[in-house]
């Protein structure tokens, strides 16, 4: 991608460098597998490919091609840009996310947008930024094997649960852990909140 930029009166093309591998790939997967409890034979067979490559895989041992990234990222809903960045190579990746370079989980069927603010998904939690635009409604009621807690940074939210109805406004925070959740947006503005969730369920 070419990108502008304007110096001394002349205009000069600047070549942004290309998204290359987040360089977790592999245990990124491993928790997005066993956060739905499946064995690496489990995976595997869905995959059409052996267990001894995918162990490799979760070991960072073997490269994924782009195809097997593509159907990994269909798999778990998740773009195929999720496993890559643009963030420069540094010392800092396994420590630090910086605004420019999350990783972006985006659900645009429910009008959620969504973007990793942990540096992977192999600690005990995460951290997500979600941003739920105005009328955004979970399509159904889910019950994960999670313990979850959120802050509410701007907008509202209407959170259900286990049927009870809490409106949450800018300063609320919340948790749960095992309960049947449903939300929606019933404002005219994004509701921007900060959501943890433990273990990784992206």
């Amino acid at each position: 991608m070419l990108v502008k930029i304007k110096h001394d009166k002349k205009v000069k093309l600047l070549q942004k460098p290309p998204l290359r591998s987040s360089g977790k790939i592999g245990s990124d997967i491993r928790a997005l597998r066993r956060s739905r409890n499946w064995t690496l034979s489990d995976l595997a067979k869905t995959l059409g490919r052996s267990v001894g490559w995918l162990s490799q895989v979760e070991r960072n041992v073997s490269e994924l091609g782009l195809d097997d990234i593509r159907n990994i990222a269909r798999l778990f809903s998740l773009p195929v840009t999720f496993f890559f960045t643009d963030a420069a190579d540094s010392n800092e990746a396994a420590y630090i996310v910086r605004s420019g370079t999350r990783r972006i989980m985006t659900d645009t069927p429910k009008g959620l947008a969504e973007s990793l603010l942990s540096p992977d998904l192999g600690g005990a939690f995460e951290i997500v930024h979600s941003v739920f635009a105005p009328g955004a409604a979970c399509p159904e009621p889910f019950v994960r094997p999670t313990e979850e807690a959120g802050y509410v940074l701007e907008g509202s939210l209407v959170l259900f649960i286990n049927a009870a109805r809490f409106e949450l406004n800018p300063g609320d925070s919340f948790r749960f852990s095992g309960e049947k959740i449903s939300w929606i947006n019933e404002g005219a503005v994004n509701a921007v909140l900060i959501w943890v969730i433990a273990p990784p369920v992206y």
